[in-house]
């Protein structure tokens, strides 16, 4: 029998992996809801199959399976819009994780109007960021959507304790799961993130095992690599002169990120429940991307707009982070960046080196760049006199500041 809070809930759209958590929530929810479950798998580019989510659904009794290739939306919709922005929280972390949340639940939502669902369910623990993010998005997209979040209901702590429950109800967990890394992972096109376990300790290094998607700096190449990144209206559309949609450039700047030991980041974060968390991410398309992108917007941003969008930077990458992708001011904010990227059109050269993306060229068509006004050569369009004016018309309240002290 279904209790109080548990009986209107007639179908639930779960949130899928297949792995050990999902599995277990999913058995977990047909058993303590009486409801049909619907699993959804997202292809984000996380490097590993879906297709076996499918198999697993199917063996646990599931009759609606959806599985997706977002990895051209990803990137498209919301990887792309977010570099715009050069978003960083706390100043490095480029949002791997964050970024990726809001499709997922987008989906869940429209997987839950399609199939008639009056629930939908995630795998996030009551102590992360994850949580915060799908249930926004959900109550964004869906206000009257039950949203179910089995680790703050459920008496299935820890990870011994998951295993022993998947024994039980003959749950089918691959033998890699018994001997898996003794951190948590997180992954899909945009980057890495491992945490927990041996991780915890901010004062210890992170082992090489840790590091996935690229190899150590100083096991790259001795030989620095040049590549060339083409923009349009602030987005990437090409490397090497040869055009590619977003997804697949994505994927190839992973590539030269991986071989050239660029991306890696050791960060202790705020996570937005109040505490620390210490997080070993790799981003190596992304990174290489951020530079670039920063280096085109160097020859085609008037000062002003740049300064500001410099400075709502940090308030734009705080959305993301926090879970508010769907909320009217991340929607406001990304107007006004989308409208300075109109003339961020042109070409990058990059050389890649050991860890290292170093801007060495940039041209565009519609470059701010005048030659022949920045010369130390001779010039005749800039009159150095005029300088002279201006600095003391900007020193004038300095003076008068200081005027009034020496009054006193």
């Amino acid at each position: 029998m279904k209790s109080d809070n548990k009986k209107d809930v007639k179908k639930i759209v779960l949130a899928f992996s297949g792995g050990l958590d999902t599995s277990v929530i999913l058995r977990w929810l047909q058993d303590n809801y009486r409801a049909e479950v619907v699993t959804f798998t997202a292809d984000l580019g996380q490097g590993e199959e879906v297709e076996p989510a499918r198999k697993k659904a199917e063996l646990l009794g599931c009759k609606e399976i959806f599985i997706e290739d977002l990895r051209e939306e990803f990137v498209r919709d919301y990887v792309f819009p977010m570099f715009r922005a050069n978003a960083l929280y706390e100043g490095v972390y480029l949002l791997g994780t964050s970024i990726a949340r809001p499709l997922i639940a987008k989906k869940q939502i429209e997987i839950a109007n399609k199939t008639g669902a009056d629930a939908v369910a995630h795998g996030a623990t009551g102590k992360g960021n994850d949580q915060v993010r799908f249930e926004l998005a959900y109550y964004a997209l869906k206000p009257d959507i039950k949203v179910i979040a089995p680790w703050r209901e459920w008496d299935l702590n820890s990870r011994t304790v998951l295993l022993e429950y998947a024994e039980k109800h003959q749950i089918p967990i691959t033998k890699a799961k018994k001997g898996d890394a003794p951190y948590s992972v997180d992954a899909n096109l945009l980057h890495s993130s491992s945490e927990g376990l041996v991780l915890e300790d901010p004062w210890v290094e992170a082992d090489e095992m840790v590091y996935q998607r690229t190899i150590a700096p100083e096991d790259a190449p001795d030989k620095a690599e040049y590549i060339e990144v083409e923009f349009e209206r602030g987005d990437a559309v090409g490397i090497n002169g040869v055009r590619m949609s977003p997804a697949t450039l994505l994927t190839k700047l992973n590539e030269y990120g991986k071989k050239n030991g660029i991306g890696r980041l050791d960060l202790v974060e705020n996570r937005y429940v109040g505490m620390k968390s210490r997080g070993v991410y790799e981003t190596p398309g992304g990174t290489i991307l951020h530079v670039a992108h920063r280096a085109i917007e160097s020859i085609t941003l008037d000062r002003g707009a740049m300064h500001l969008k410099d400075d709502l930077m940090p308030r734009y990458a705080e959305l993301i982070y926090f879970g508010y992708w769907f909320s009217p001011e991340r929607e406001a904010l990304q107007a006004l960046i989308d409208h300075t990227q109109t003339n961020v059109n042109g070409v990058v050269r990059l050389k890649l080196y050991k860890g290292n993306t170093i801007v060495v060229g940039r041209k565009s068509p519609n470059s701010l760049y005048r030659l022949d006004y920045v010369t130390f050569e001779q010039d005749s369009v800039y009159n150095q006199a005029d300088a002279g004016g201006f600095i003391k018309l900007n020193a004038l309240r300095l003076r008068l500041s200081t005027m009034a002290k020496n009054r006193k």
